[in-house]
């Protein structure tokens, strides 16, 4: 599954704070259903990769930190998921020993399809998949 649950939480964090308001995690798991550790965690992973600015303390809570329409669906799995292969052979780091042998018919093909979901998961923003635009 490309769209794991906890990315589609961030989905559903990410539009919560589309105007621009500060949050807490409490308010936005709560409105949004997602059991609130997990809000946390994605929270974390969210500021980590740039996306929100966390404020602590009595006043504080979440808000967005970059404009989405310069985020792709591809930069949000890469910060919740830390990256996707339809193979684990997409992995550069990865040995197979069918490579290491002369080479296997179906890794060119694998690396066409990866190539064509990047390009796609690229072309979407994550202000027009959240405003539906």
């Amino acid at each position: 599954m490309l769209i794991t649950r906890e990315t589609d939480y961030a989905l559903r964090i990410l539009q919560n704070l589309l105007d621009g308001e500060r949050r807490s995690v409490g308010e936005i798991s709560q409105k949004e259903f997602i059991p609130q550790q997990f809000a946390y965690k994605i929270t974390k992973k969210l500021a980590k990769g740039g996306l929100l600015a966390i404020t602590r303390g009595v006043d504080g809570g979440c808000r967005l930190n970059r404009d989405l329409e310069t985020v792709s669906l591809y930069d949000l799995l890469s910060i919740i998921e830390g990256g996707y292969e339809v193979n684990a052979c997409m992995d550069p780091d990865f040995t197979c020993p069918r490579r290491e042998r002369g080479g296997c018919s179906v890794h060119p093909q694998l690396l066409a399809i990866q190539k064509t979901l990047t390009d796609q998961l690229r072309s979407h923003s994550l202000q027009n998949i959240l405003t539906g635009r």
